[in-house]
Protein backbone atom coordinates (compact mmCIF):
# COMPACT_ATOMS: atom_id res chain seq x y z
CA UNK A 1 0.00 0.00 0.00
CA UNK A 2 1.33 3.39 -0.81
CA UNK A 3 0.66 5.04 2.26
CA UNK A 4 1.96 9.05 1.10
CA UNK A 5 -0.80 8.49 -1.97
CA UNK A 6 -3.35 7.40 0.40
CA UNK A 7 -2.74 10.29 2.76
CA UNK A 8 -2.60 12.56 -0.13
CA UNK A 9 -6.26 11.82 -1.30
CA UNK A 10 -7.73 11.88 1.75
CA UNK A 11 -6.14 14.91 2.42
CA UNK A 12 -4.55 14.50 5.71
CA UNK A 13 -1.32 15.19 4.49
CA UNK A 14 0.21 17.46 1.72
CA UNK A 15 3.48 16.88 -0.34
CA UNK A 16 5.64 19.06 1.83
CA UNK A 17 4.63 17.43 4.88
CA UNK A 18 5.14 13.49 3.55
CA UNK A 19 8.62 14.99 2.34
CA UNK A 20 9.09 16.06 6.16
CA UNK A 21 7.77 12.38 7.68
CA UNK A 22 9.92 10.21 5.19
CA UNK A 23 13.28 12.06 6.31
CA UNK A 24 12.50 11.86 9.98
CA UNK A 25 11.47 8.40 9.01
CA UNK A 26 14.32 5.72 10.38
CA UNK A 27 14.68 3.09 8.62
CA UNK A 28 11.90 0.15 8.99
CA UNK A 29 9.66 2.62 10.08
CA UNK A 30 6.20 2.94 8.42
CA UNK A 31 5.36 6.88 6.89
CA UNK A 32 2.37 6.80 9.38
CA UNK A 33 3.69 5.89 12.58
CA UNK A 34 6.43 8.79 11.41
CA UNK A 35 4.00 11.44 10.69
CA UNK A 36 2.05 10.39 13.80
CA UNK A 37 5.94 11.23 15.94
CA UNK A 38 6.10 14.57 14.72
CA UNK A 39 2.31 15.44 15.28
CA UNK A 40 1.19 16.18 11.61
CA UNK A 41 -1.43 14.01 11.89
CA UNK A 42 -3.35 11.96 14.92
CA UNK A 43 -2.95 7.97 15.21
CA UNK A 44 -6.75 8.36 15.04
CA UNK A 45 -6.88 10.10 11.60
CA UNK A 46 -4.27 7.48 10.53
CA UNK A 47 -5.72 4.22 11.75
CA UNK A 48 -9.64 5.46 10.07
CA UNK A 49 -8.16 6.24 6.81
CA UNK A 50 -5.87 3.05 6.58
CA UNK A 51 -8.46 1.39 8.15
CA UNK A 52 -11.35 2.07 4.98
CA UNK A 53 -8.73 1.25 2.61
CA UNK A 54 -8.21 -2.42 4.43
CA UNK A 55 -11.69 -3.03 4.78
CA UNK A 56 -10.96 -2.76 8.94
CA UNK A 57 -13.19 -1.04 11.03
CA UNK A 58 -12.23 1.55 13.30
CA UNK A 59 -13.43 2.05 17.13
CA UNK A 60 -13.54 3.93 19.70
CA UNK A 61 -12.43 1.95 22.94
CA UNK A 62 -13.49 5.07 25.14
CA UNK A 63 -16.91 5.39 24.13
CA UNK A 64 -17.31 1.39 23.44
CA UNK A 65 -18.97 -1.09 25.38
CA UNK A 66 -15.66 -3.67 26.01
CA UNK A 67 -16.78 -7.59 26.75
CA UNK A 68 -14.18 -7.71 30.06
CA UNK A 69 -15.60 -11.51 30.25
CA UNK A 70 -13.54 -12.36 27.39
CA UNK A 71 -10.26 -12.01 29.34
CA UNK A 72 -10.71 -15.27 30.85
CA UNK A 73 -10.35 -17.12 28.21
CA UNK A 74 -7.81 -14.81 26.66
CA UNK A 75 -3.94 -15.64 26.63
CA UNK A 76 -2.45 -12.38 28.38
CA UNK A 77 0.89 -12.41 26.91
CA UNK A 78 -0.81 -12.04 23.74
CA UNK A 79 -2.07 -8.57 25.32
CA UNK A 80 1.26 -7.70 26.15
CA UNK A 81 3.49 -8.51 23.53
CA UNK A 82 1.04 -8.23 20.64
CA UNK A 83 -0.67 -4.67 21.85
CA UNK A 84 -3.80 -6.36 21.46
CA UNK A 85 -7.15 -6.84 23.47
CA UNK A 86 -10.52 -8.70 23.37
CA UNK A 87 -13.03 -6.15 22.55
CA UNK A 88 -16.26 -8.13 21.52
CA UNK A 89 -17.93 -11.27 20.24
CA UNK A 90 -20.77 -12.07 17.76
CA UNK A 91 -21.67 -15.09 16.27
CA UNK A 92 -19.11 -17.08 17.73
CA UNK A 93 -16.79 -14.93 16.10
CA UNK A 94 -13.78 -13.10 18.72
CA UNK A 95 -13.38 -9.22 17.43
CA UNK A 96 -10.04 -7.49 18.57
CA UNK A 97 -8.58 -4.44 18.75
CA UNK A 98 -5.04 -3.71 17.85
CA UNK A 99 -2.94 -0.44 16.37
CA UNK A 100 -1.66 -2.62 13.62
CA UNK A 101 -3.29 -2.81 11.07
CA UNK A 102 0.02 -4.34 8.57
CA UNK A 103 0.56 -6.66 11.33
CA UNK A 104 -2.74 -9.20 11.29
CA UNK A 105 -0.52 -12.70 11.73
CA UNK A 106 -0.72 -12.77 15.45
CA UNK A 107 -4.52 -12.84 15.12
CA UNK A 108 -4.46 -15.80 13.33
CA UNK A 109 -2.14 -17.24 15.80
CA UNK A 110 -4.90 -16.37 18.07
CA UNK A 111 -7.30 -18.02 15.93
CA UNK A 112 -5.76 -21.49 16.08
CA UNK A 113 -5.18 -21.13 19.48
CA UNK A 114 -8.73 -20.14 20.73
CA UNK A 115 -10.33 -22.78 18.09
CA UNK A 116 -12.32 -19.98 16.72
CA UNK A 117 -12.46 -17.03 14.05
CA UNK A 118 -10.72 -13.97 14.91
CA UNK A 119 -11.39 -10.50 13.18
CA UNK A 120 -9.32 -7.58 13.56
CA UNK A 121 -10.91 -4.17 14.76
CA UNK A 122 -8.63 -0.80 14.84
CA UNK A 123 -8.28 1.52 18.00
CA UNK A 124 -5.24 3.72 18.79
CA UNK A 125 -2.20 2.47 20.79
CA UNK A 126 -3.18 4.60 23.74
CA UNK A 127 -6.51 3.67 24.28
CA UNK A 128 -5.20 -0.01 24.17
CA UNK A 129 -2.67 0.44 26.74
CA UNK A 130 -5.15 2.28 29.19
CA UNK A 131 -7.39 -0.94 29.04
CA UNK A 132 -4.67 -3.47 29.86
CA UNK A 133 -3.46 -1.38 32.53
CA UNK A 134 -7.13 -0.55 33.67
CA UNK A 135 -8.34 -4.21 33.69
CA UNK A 136 -4.59 -6.38 34.05
CA UNK A 137 -2.42 -3.73 36.29
CA UNK A 138 0.45 -0.55 36.12
CA UNK A 139 3.27 -2.60 34.75
CA UNK A 140 1.99 -6.23 34.14
CA UNK A 141 3.92 -6.98 31.11
CA UNK A 142 6.74 -7.45 33.14
CA UNK A 143 5.25 -10.03 35.24
CA UNK A 144 7.18 -12.88 35.01
CA UNK A 145 3.96 -15.17 34.34
CA UNK A 146 4.21 -13.72 30.95
CA UNK A 147 7.60 -15.50 30.29
CA UNK A 148 6.80 -18.76 27.58
CA UNK A 149 5.07 -21.78 28.60
CA UNK A 150 7.73 -24.71 30.09
CA UNK A 151 9.23 -26.80 26.94
CA UNK A 152 7.44 -30.11 28.16
CA UNK A 153 8.74 -30.05 31.26
CA UNK A 154 6.43 -31.25 34.11
CA UNK A 155 8.42 -29.03 36.85
CA UNK A 156 9.42 -25.65 35.65
CA UNK A 157 11.76 -23.63 37.93
CA UNK A 158 10.67 -19.97 38.32
CA UNK A 159 14.36 -19.00 38.95
CA UNK A 160 16.84 -21.03 36.95
CA UNK A 161 19.85 -22.83 38.70
CA UNK A 162 23.26 -23.03 38.10
CA UNK A 163 25.43 -25.72 38.82
CA UNK A 164 29.32 -25.52 40.50
CA UNK A 165 30.92 -28.16 37.89
CA UNK A 166 31.37 -30.80 40.77
CA UNK A 167 30.84 -34.08 39.83
CA UNK A 168 27.91 -34.38 42.35
CA UNK A 169 26.52 -31.38 40.96
CA UNK A 170 26.76 -33.08 37.34
CA UNK A 171 25.12 -35.91 38.47
CA UNK A 172 22.48 -34.34 40.18
CA UNK A 173 22.11 -32.33 36.96
CA UNK A 174 21.79 -36.09 34.66
CA UNK A 175 18.50 -36.03 33.43
CA UNK A 176 16.77 -38.82 34.83
CA UNK A 177 17.75 -37.69 38.06
CA UNK A 178 15.89 -34.24 37.34
CA UNK A 179 13.17 -36.31 36.42
CA UNK A 180 13.09 -38.69 39.32
CA UNK A 181 13.08 -35.65 41.79
CA UNK A 182 10.20 -33.98 39.45
CA UNK A 183 7.94 -36.84 39.88
CA UNK A 184 8.24 -37.06 43.36
CA UNK A 185 7.36 -32.97 43.50
CA UNK A 186 4.50 -33.66 40.89
CA UNK A 187 2.95 -36.68 42.50
CA UNK A 188 3.11 -34.65 45.65
CA UNK A 189 1.39 -31.82 44.62
CA UNK A 190 -1.32 -33.95 42.79
CA UNK A 191 -2.07 -35.58 45.75
CA UNK A 192 -2.28 -32.67 47.86
CA UNK A 193 0.60 -33.01 50.46
CA UNK A 194 1.43 -30.33 52.64
CA UNK A 195 5.14 -32.05 53.28
CA UNK A 196 7.39 -34.24 51.40
CA UNK A 197 9.59 -36.09 53.74
CA UNK A 198 12.89 -38.03 51.81
CA UNK A 199 14.91 -40.14 54.94
CA UNK A 200 17.69 -41.43 54.25
CA UNK A 201 18.37 -44.89 56.04
CA UNK A 202 21.59 -47.34 55.88
CA UNK A 203 20.23 -49.02 53.01
CA UNK A 204 17.60 -47.66 51.78
CA UNK A 205 15.64 -44.19 50.75
CA UNK A 206 12.85 -43.65 52.69
CA UNK A 207 9.96 -41.05 51.06
CA UNK A 208 6.44 -39.96 53.14
CA UNK A 209 3.88 -37.37 52.31
CA UNK A 210 1.97 -35.58 54.98
CA UNK A 211 -1.91 -35.84 53.68
CA UNK A 212 -4.44 -33.89 55.76
CA UNK A 213 -1.92 -34.49 58.50
CA UNK A 214 -0.43 -37.77 58.63
CA UNK A 215 2.24 -39.11 57.71
CA UNK A 216 1.93 -42.02 54.39
CA UNK A 217 4.29 -43.84 53.58
CA UNK A 218 5.34 -43.79 49.27
CA UNK A 219 5.87 -47.08 47.48
CA UNK A 220 9.57 -46.31 45.87
CA UNK A 221 11.76 -49.28 43.88
CA UNK A 222 14.41 -50.51 45.84
CA UNK A 223 17.02 -49.15 43.93
CA UNK A 224 16.32 -45.50 44.39
CA UNK A 225 18.65 -45.60 47.06
CA UNK A 226 21.32 -46.17 44.64
CA UNK A 227 20.62 -42.30 43.60
CA UNK A 228 20.39 -41.06 47.29
CA UNK A 229 23.17 -38.72 46.93
CA UNK A 230 21.88 -37.18 43.42
CA UNK A 231 18.18 -36.64 45.00
CA UNK A 232 19.50 -34.69 47.81
CA UNK A 233 22.05 -32.61 45.22
CA UNK A 234 18.92 -32.07 43.30
CA UNK A 235 17.05 -31.01 45.70
CA UNK A 236 20.08 -28.47 47.01
CA UNK A 237 20.89 -27.08 43.75
CA UNK A 238 17.15 -26.01 43.20
CA UNK A 239 17.20 -24.08 46.70
CA UNK A 240 20.44 -22.42 45.67
CA UNK A 241 22.05 -24.51 48.90
CA UNK A 242 25.58 -25.42 49.53
CA UNK A 243 25.95 -29.51 47.96
CA UNK A 244 29.19 -29.76 49.47
CA UNK A 245 28.13 -29.14 53.34
CA UNK A 246 26.17 -31.90 54.73
CA UNK A 247 27.74 -31.19 58.01
CA UNK A 248 25.66 -28.23 59.05
CA UNK A 249 21.29 -27.74 58.74
CA UNK A 250 20.68 -25.76 55.82
CA UNK A 251 17.09 -24.24 54.77
CA UNK A 252 16.35 -22.93 51.28
CA UNK A 253 13.64 -22.21 48.92
CA UNK A 254 12.54 -23.14 45.68
CA UNK A 255 9.79 -21.56 43.33
CA UNK A 256 8.11 -23.57 40.47
CA UNK A 257 5.34 -23.79 38.67
CA UNK A 258 3.37 -26.79 37.48
CA UNK A 259 0.24 -27.53 35.84
CA UNK A 260 -0.51 -23.70 35.31
CA UNK A 261 -0.04 -23.75 39.20
CA UNK A 262 2.70 -22.23 41.27
CA UNK A 263 3.84 -23.68 43.99
CA UNK A 264 6.23 -22.49 46.78
CA UNK A 265 8.93 -25.01 48.52
CA UNK A 266 10.46 -24.62 51.61
CA UNK A 267 13.38 -26.64 52.19
CA UNK A 268 14.93 -28.25 55.24
CA UNK A 269 18.34 -29.74 55.40
CA UNK A 270 19.39 -32.08 58.50
CA UNK A 271 22.40 -34.35 58.49
CA UNK A 272 21.40 -37.44 60.33
CA UNK A 273 23.27 -40.71 61.46
CA UNK A 274 22.85 -42.11 57.89
CA UNK A 275 22.94 -39.38 55.75
CA UNK A 276 21.16 -35.80 55.22
CA UNK A 277 17.36 -35.65 55.56
CA UNK A 278 15.15 -33.51 53.59
CA UNK A 279 11.62 -31.86 54.24
CA UNK A 280 9.83 -30.11 52.02
CA UNK A 281 6.86 -28.01 53.04
CA UNK A 282 4.38 -27.32 49.44
CA UNK A 283 2.50 -24.32 49.80
CA UNK A 284 0.51 -24.59 47.00
CA UNK A 285 -1.06 -20.41 46.15
CA UNK A 286 -3.74 -21.96 43.57
CA UNK A 287 -5.46 -23.88 46.13
CA UNK A 288 -5.66 -21.82 49.32
CA UNK A 289 -8.74 -19.52 50.02
CA UNK A 290 -9.08 -17.61 52.91
CA UNK A 291 -12.70 -17.49 54.07
CA UNK A 292 -13.83 -18.23 57.50
CA UNK A 293 -16.98 -19.71 56.77
CA UNK A 294 -14.66 -21.99 54.97
CA UNK A 295 -12.72 -22.79 58.20
CA UNK A 296 -15.31 -24.81 59.97
CA UNK A 297 -16.39 -22.90 62.80
CA UNK A 298 -20.39 -23.04 63.84
CA UNK A 299 -22.35 -20.02 62.93
CA UNK A 300 -22.39 -18.38 66.66
CA UNK A 301 -18.56 -19.01 67.01
CA UNK A 302 -17.73 -17.13 63.70
CA UNK A 303 -20.18 -14.56 64.72
CA UNK A 304 -18.34 -13.66 67.79
CA UNK A 305 -15.15 -14.13 66.02
CA UNK A 306 -16.49 -11.35 63.57
CA UNK A 307 -17.05 -9.00 66.61
CA UNK A 308 -13.61 -9.76 67.74
CA UNK A 309 -11.45 -8.83 64.88
CA UNK A 310 -13.82 -5.83 63.75
CA UNK A 311 -12.55 -3.89 67.28
CA UNK A 312 -10.79 -0.81 66.90
CA UNK A 313 -7.73 -2.03 69.45
CA UNK A 314 -6.66 -5.05 71.45
CA UNK A 315 -4.97 -8.22 70.33
CA UNK A 316 -6.56 -11.41 69.41
CA UNK A 317 -4.18 -14.35 69.61
CA UNK A 318 -4.54 -17.78 67.80
CA UNK A 319 -2.62 -21.14 69.54
CA UNK A 320 -1.85 -24.31 68.59
CA UNK A 321 0.38 -26.72 67.64
CA UNK A 322 2.71 -26.49 64.33
CA UNK A 323 0.00 -27.18 61.71
CA UNK A 324 -3.18 -26.43 62.91
CA UNK A 325 -3.82 -24.00 60.79
CA UNK A 326 -3.31 -20.53 62.93
CA UNK A 327 -1.87 -18.77 59.71
CA UNK A 328 -5.15 -19.76 57.67
CA UNK A 329 -7.31 -18.28 60.53
CA UNK A 330 -5.08 -15.49 60.97
CA UNK A 331 -4.69 -15.11 56.52
CA UNK A 332 -8.61 -15.01 56.84
CA UNK A 333 -9.49 -12.92 59.56
CA UNK A 334 -7.88 -9.92 57.61
CA UNK A 335 -9.37 -10.85 54.62
CA UNK A 336 -12.49 -10.63 56.16
CA UNK A 337 -11.84 -6.90 57.39
CA UNK A 338 -9.25 -6.07 54.52
CA UNK A 339 -11.13 -2.89 52.76
CA UNK A 340 -9.60 0.62 50.67
CA UNK A 341 -9.69 2.46 54.43
CA UNK A 342 -7.77 -0.13 56.62
CA UNK A 343 -4.24 -0.15 56.62
CA UNK A 344 -3.20 -3.82 57.43
CA UNK A 345 0.62 -4.73 57.75
CA UNK A 346 2.14 -8.33 58.67
CA UNK A 347 5.49 -9.33 60.18
CA UNK A 348 6.02 -12.72 59.12
CA UNK A 349 8.63 -15.55 59.37
CA UNK A 350 8.15 -17.11 56.68
CA UNK A 351 5.35 -15.21 54.73
CA UNK A 352 3.33 -18.22 53.37
CA UNK A 353 0.83 -16.44 51.28
CA UNK A 354 0.79 -13.06 49.63
CA UNK A 355 -2.14 -11.33 50.62
CA UNK A 356 -3.44 -8.57 47.84
CA UNK A 357 -4.27 -5.51 49.65
CA UNK A 358 -1.74 -6.36 52.77
CA UNK A 359 1.82 -5.02 53.78
CA UNK A 360 3.90 -8.04 54.09
CA UNK A 361 6.98 -8.42 55.85
CA UNK A 362 9.90 -11.11 55.67
CA UNK A 363 11.65 -11.50 59.11
CA UNK A 364 15.68 -11.70 58.58
CA UNK A 365 16.82 -12.59 62.28
CA UNK A 366 20.60 -13.27 60.95
CA UNK A 367 20.31 -9.59 59.92
CA UNK A 368 18.85 -8.35 62.91
CA UNK A 369 15.29 -7.89 61.34
CA UNK A 370 13.19 -9.39 64.07
CA UNK A 371 9.79 -9.30 65.27
CA UNK A 372 10.13 -6.62 67.74
CA UNK A 373 12.53 -4.75 65.33
CA UNK A 374 10.02 -5.17 62.71
CA UNK A 375 7.45 -3.99 64.95
CA UNK A 376 8.66 -1.11 66.26
CA UNK A 377 9.28 0.00 62.39
CA UNK A 378 5.93 -0.85 62.20
CA UNK A 379 4.23 1.31 63.77
CA UNK A 380 5.63 4.51 62.25
CA UNK A 381 3.56 3.52 58.87
CA UNK A 382 0.56 4.64 60.74
CA UNK A 383 -1.23 1.29 60.23
CA UNK A 384 -4.55 0.34 61.47
CA UNK A 385 -4.16 -3.50 61.67
CA UNK A 386 -0.76 -5.17 62.38
CA UNK A 387 0.00 -8.98 62.07
CA UNK A 388 2.77 -10.43 63.96
CA UNK A 389 3.44 -14.14 63.12
CA UNK A 390 4.49 -15.59 66.39
CA UNK A 391 4.82 -14.13 70.35
CA UNK A 392 8.51 -15.44 70.85
CA UNK A 393 10.01 -13.50 73.52
CA UNK A 394 9.27 -10.75 76.28
CA UNK A 395 10.74 -7.93 73.66
CA UNK A 396 7.89 -9.01 70.93
CA UNK A 397 4.79 -9.50 73.53
CA UNK A 398 5.67 -5.69 74.77
CA UNK A 399 5.97 -4.21 71.45
CA UNK A 400 2.42 -6.09 70.65
CA UNK A 401 1.27 -4.75 73.98
CA UNK A 402 2.21 -1.22 73.17
CA UNK A 403 0.82 -1.07 69.92
CA UNK A 404 -2.57 -2.58 71.32
CA UNK A 405 -2.41 0.26 73.78
CA UNK A 406 -1.82 2.95 70.86
CA UNK A 407 -5.15 2.78 69.38
CA UNK A 408 -3.73 -0.76 67.04
CA UNK A 409 -5.40 -4.18 66.58
CA UNK A 410 -2.84 -6.46 67.02
CA UNK A 411 -3.18 -10.29 65.59
CA UNK A 412 -0.91 -13.12 66.65
CA UNK A 413 -0.12 -16.27 67.46
CA UNK A 414 0.69 -18.12 70.56
CA UNK A 415 1.83 -22.09 71.14
CA UNK A 416 -0.28 -22.68 74.25
CA UNK A 417 -2.02 -26.17 74.36
CA UNK A 418 -5.41 -24.01 74.94
CA UNK A 419 -7.31 -20.97 74.70
CA UNK A 420 -6.58 -20.13 78.28
CA UNK A 421 -3.14 -20.89 78.56
CA UNK A 422 -2.27 -17.74 76.84
CA UNK A 423 -2.81 -15.43 79.50
CA UNK A 424 -0.52 -17.32 82.38
CA UNK A 425 2.24 -18.09 78.61
CA UNK A 426 2.51 -13.72 79.03
CA UNK A 427 2.39 -13.30 82.03
CA UNK A 428 5.20 -16.27 82.16
CA UNK A 429 6.86 -14.17 79.40
CA UNK A 430 7.06 -11.75 81.85
CA UNK A 431 4.35 -9.13 80.82
CA UNK A 432 2.30 -7.61 83.77
CA UNK A 433 -0.65 -9.60 84.43
CA UNK A 434 -2.47 -6.26 84.24
CA UNK A 435 -1.50 -5.16 80.64
CA UNK A 436 -2.58 -8.65 79.32
CA UNK A 437 -5.72 -8.57 81.04
CA UNK A 438 -6.41 -5.04 79.42
CA UNK A 439 -5.27 -5.43 76.12
CA UNK A 440 -6.12 -9.72 75.33
CA UNK A 441 -9.35 -9.21 74.09
CA UNK A 442 -9.99 -12.82 72.66
CA UNK A 443 -7.94 -16.34 72.17
CA UNK A 444 -8.74 -18.80 69.59
CA UNK A 445 -7.28 -22.15 70.18
CA UNK A 446 -7.65 -24.63 67.27
CA UNK A 447 -6.76 -27.97 65.49
CA UNK A 448 -6.92 -29.54 62.57
CA UNK A 449 -8.92 -33.15 62.31
CA UNK A 450 -9.09 -35.37 59.12
CA UNK A 451 -13.02 -35.32 57.56
CA UNK A 452 -14.54 -38.61 56.27
CA UNK A 453 -14.13 -39.41 52.61
CA UNK A 454 -18.55 -38.76 51.61
CA UNK A 455 -18.48 -41.65 49.27
CA UNK A 456 -17.61 -44.49 51.52
CA UNK A 457 -18.60 -43.51 55.20
CA UNK A 458 -20.15 -45.95 57.23
CA UNK A 459 -22.82 -45.41 60.12
CA UNK A 460 -21.80 -47.74 63.07
CA UNK A 461 -23.65 -47.96 66.74
CA UNK A 462 -20.31 -48.24 68.79
CA UNK A 463 -20.77 -49.80 72.41
CA UNK A 464 -20.68 -47.61 75.55
CA UNK A 465 -16.78 -48.86 76.38
CA UNK A 466 -15.48 -47.94 72.90
CA UNK A 467 -16.15 -44.41 73.50
CA UNK A 468 -14.34 -41.96 75.51
CA UNK A 469 -16.02 -40.74 79.34
CA UNK A 470 -16.54 -37.49 78.26
CA UNK A 471 -18.48 -38.64 75.19
CA UNK A 472 -22.25 -36.76 74.96
CA UNK A 473 -23.72 -40.27 75.20
CA UNK A 474 -27.44 -38.81 75.33
CA UNK A 475 -27.31 -37.35 72.09
CA UNK A 476 -26.90 -41.03 70.62
CA UNK A 477 -29.27 -42.12 72.89
CA UNK A 478 -31.12 -39.64 71.46
CA UNK A 479 -31.31 -41.00 68.06
CA UNK A 480 -28.05 -39.33 66.96
CA UNK A 481 -25.75 -41.46 64.14
CA UNK A 482 -22.16 -41.37 63.97
CA UNK A 483 -19.67 -42.39 61.18
CA UNK A 484 -16.24 -44.12 60.85
CA UNK A 485 -13.80 -44.30 58.09
CA UNK A 486 -14.31 -46.95 55.35
CA UNK A 487 -11.95 -46.38 52.58
CA UNK A 488 -12.61 -46.17 48.78
CA UNK A 489 -10.61 -45.58 45.51
CA UNK A 490 -12.14 -41.71 45.77
CA UNK A 491 -9.67 -41.68 49.50
CA UNK A 492 -7.01 -43.55 48.23
CA UNK A 493 -8.44 -46.27 50.60
CA UNK A 494 -8.02 -44.30 53.13
CA UNK A 495 -11.42 -43.65 54.98
CA UNK A 496 -10.68 -39.62 54.92
CA UNK A 497 -10.47 -36.45 52.69
CA UNK A 498 -9.44 -33.08 53.57
CA UNK A 499 -9.31 -31.20 57.28
CA UNK A 500 -11.31 -29.31 58.94
CA UNK A 501 -11.06 -26.78 62.11
CA UNK A 502 -12.13 -27.40 65.49
CA UNK A 503 -12.12 -24.71 67.84
CA UNK A 504 -12.01 -23.13 71.38
CA UNK A 505 -13.21 -19.34 71.37
CA UNK A 506 -12.03 -17.56 74.74
CA UNK A 507 -13.14 -14.08 74.76
CA UNK A 508 -12.34 -11.77 77.79
CA UNK A 509 -15.26 -11.02 79.81
CA UNK A 510 -14.94 -8.95 82.93
CA UNK A 511 -14.48 -12.30 85.10
CA UNK A 512 -11.67 -13.17 82.72
CA UNK A 513 -9.59 -10.22 82.99
CA UNK A 514 -10.15 -9.65 86.64
CA UNK A 515 -8.24 -13.71 87.25
CA UNK A 516 -5.82 -12.56 84.35
CA UNK A 517 -5.08 -9.59 86.38
CA UNK A 518 -4.99 -11.55 89.94
CA UNK A 519 -2.39 -14.52 88.17
CA UNK A 520 -5.56 -17.04 87.90
CA UNK A 521 -4.07 -20.33 87.20
CA UNK A 522 -5.01 -21.60 83.06
CA UNK A 523 -7.45 -24.26 84.36
CA UNK A 524 -9.14 -21.64 86.44
CA UNK A 525 -9.60 -19.60 83.84
CA UNK A 526 -10.52 -22.02 81.44
CA UNK A 527 -13.23 -23.16 84.40
CA UNK A 528 -14.46 -19.93 83.81
CA UNK A 529 -14.70 -19.82 80.71
CA UNK A 530 -16.69 -22.91 80.46
CA UNK A 531 -19.16 -21.89 82.85
CA UNK A 532 -19.75 -18.45 80.79
CA UNK A 533 -20.56 -21.06 77.85
CA UNK A 534 -17.06 -21.29 76.07
CA UNK A 535 -16.91 -24.58 74.17
CA UNK A 536 -14.06 -26.21 74.26
CA UNK A 537 -11.92 -28.28 71.41
CA UNK A 538 -12.90 -31.55 72.63
CA UNK A 539 -17.15 -30.52 72.63
CA UNK A 540 -16.17 -28.64 69.40
CA UNK A 541 -14.67 -32.16 68.14
CA UNK A 542 -18.05 -34.33 69.26
CA UNK A 543 -20.00 -32.03 67.52
CA UNK A 544 -17.86 -32.83 64.13
CA UNK A 545 -18.48 -36.27 65.24
CA UNK A 546 -22.10 -36.19 65.86
CA UNK A 547 -22.72 -34.09 62.18
CA UNK A 548 -21.07 -36.73 60.62
CA UNK A 549 -17.77 -34.91 59.38
CA UNK A 550 -15.23 -36.43 61.73
CA UNK A 551 -14.55 -39.64 63.78
CA UNK A 552 -14.17 -40.41 67.16
CA UNK A 553 -10.76 -41.62 66.51
CA UNK A 554 -9.28 -38.36 65.06
CA UNK A 555 -11.23 -36.00 68.05
CA UNK A 556 -8.82 -38.22 70.45
CA UNK A 557 -6.18 -38.10 68.02
CA UNK A 558 -5.90 -34.01 68.38
CA UNK A 559 -7.64 -32.90 71.74
CA UNK A 560 -7.14 -34.15 75.18
CA UNK A 561 -10.36 -35.16 77.52
CA UNK A 562 -11.56 -34.47 80.33
CA UNK A 563 -11.26 -37.40 82.13
CA UNK A 564 -7.89 -37.68 81.37
CA UNK A 565 -7.51 -34.48 83.32
CA UNK A 566 -9.48 -35.43 86.37
CA UNK A 567 -7.64 -38.92 86.53
CA UNK A 568 -4.27 -37.71 86.26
Amino acid sequence: MDLAKLFLDAGLLDARQIETARQAEPPGRRLDEAAVELKLITEEQALRTIGEALGLPFVDLSESEVDLSLLAGFPPSAIHREGVFPFHQKNGTLLVATSDPFNLYPLDELSATLGRAVVPVLATRSEIAKLTKTHLGVGSETVESLIAQSDGEDIQLIDQVEADGSELSQLAQEPSVVRLVNEILVEAIEMGASDIHIESERHDLRIRYRLDGVLQTQPVPPEIHRFRAAIISRLKIMSRLNIAERRLPQDGRIELRTGGREVDVRVSVIPMIHGEGIVLRLLDKSRMTFSLTNLGMDDDLCRTFRQLISLPHGIILVTGPTGSGKTTTLYSALQEIRNDQTKIITTEDPVEYKLPGVCQIQVHSKIGLTFAGSLRSILRHDPDVVLIGEIRDLETAENAIQASLTGHLVFSTLHTNDAAGAYTRLIDMGVEPFLVSSTVEGVMAQRLVRTLCPDCREAFRPAREDLPEDFPFDRLDGGAVIFRAAGCRQCRHVGYKGRIGLFELLVTTETIRQSSHDRASSWAIKDQAVKQGMRTLRESGWEKVLAGRTTVDEVVRVTKGNDIINNA
